[in-house]
């Protein structure tokens, strides 16, 4: 069976890095040079995540993703 998840990505100013976490899903965070090198180390630890929560007989139950919203602010 397969599910498809949301990843929100960040570029990281300091290390110039992607980092990206699944909201909603506790510990299924990473990093990447690359947004390929991200999206390979989010499948794996997604996965490991969802493995996790399986071998303790734990559902996962995410809410579904609602979005991201931009508001702007005077500064």
């Amino acid at each position: 069976m397969s599910q498809t998840f949301t990843i929100y990505v960040e570029r990281d100013p300091e290390t110039q890095l992607y980092v990206g976490m699944v909201p909603g899903l506790a510990g299924a965070h990473s990093q990447g040079a690359t947004l390929d090198e991200l999206q390979s180390n989010m499948k794996e630890v997604i996965e490991l995540v969802l493995d996790e929560h399986k071998a303790r007989g734990e559902p996962v139950d995410l809410a579904p993703f609602a979005g991201i919203q931009q508001i702007s602010v005077t500064v």
